[in-house]
């Protein structure tokens, strides 16, 4: 069939759908391939890379070691107090009750019955002589010094006790001397010792001139 002139020759070059533009608009230009997009900043909220941690900053002391501290100033001495002293422990209330010397012991008796019946107990009470020993403290010194002063350290019952021993006896709360005699410097020794020892109360049995005497004032 011969070719008309009028209608153009389509050339076979190749095969598909060829896009025509349309009308009214330009034909785009070819974009490239897309490939890796590079990483976009990260957002406000938006966790991004971890970032490397500020340096640390350097500790007052770091800065203080650069300098010389300053010289401690030594605070004024205070004036030393002196202490409080000591509380002296009351003196026990003494009565004297007259006694002759071959009465004393006897007088001494009574007024031990007239304690234990007001209620004081027996271990509260040590009596003693300046003359002859009572006749417990003989009876009792008979089966040996353990056993008397065993019964002494148990302090359940009334002590009776000479001068020459009254040194090694322990306080009571009431002590009672009975002056039945022997020399000067027993009765001293006597009411010495009974002085030291008597917690809450003295109680003398014999001559008031002669207690008086030893005492160096009236009782």
């Amino acid at each position: 069939m011969p070719l008309i002139p009028e209608e153009p020759q389509i050339h076979e070059k190749a095969q598909g759908p060829r896009a025509t533009p349309a009308s009214g608009r330009t034909a785009s230009t070819p974009r490239p391939v897309p490939g890796p997009r590079p990483a976009a900043p990260p957002r406000p909220g938006r966790p991004g890379p971890v970032r490397p941690a500020p340096p640390a900053q350097r500790a007052p002391r770091d800065t203080a070691a650069a300098k010389p501290a300053p010289a401690a100033v030594p605070a004024p001495a205070s004036p030393a107090v002196p202490a409080p002293a000591a509380a002296t422990p009351a003196a026990p209330q003494v009565q004297l009750v007259p006694a002759t010397p071959d009465g004393a012991l006897d007088a001494a008796e009574e007024a031990v019955d007239l304690l234990l019946d007001s209620g004081r107990a027996p271990g509260d009470v040590l009596v003693i002589t300046t003359g002859d020993p009572h006749p417990w403290a003989a009876h009792e010194l008979s089966f040996g010094d353990a056993a008397y002063w065993a019964q002494h350290d148990a302090g359940d019952d009334v002590f009776y006790t000479d001068a020459a021993l009254a040194d090694r006896a322990a306080s009571r709360a009431v002590v009672v001397v009975a002056l039945n005699g022997g020399p000067e410097a027993a009765a001293v020794t006597a009411l010495a010792a009974a002085h030291s020892r008597a917690g809450a109360l003295l109680i003398v049995c014999g001559d008031p001139q002669r207690i008086n005497s030893v005492l160096g004032a009236g009782v």
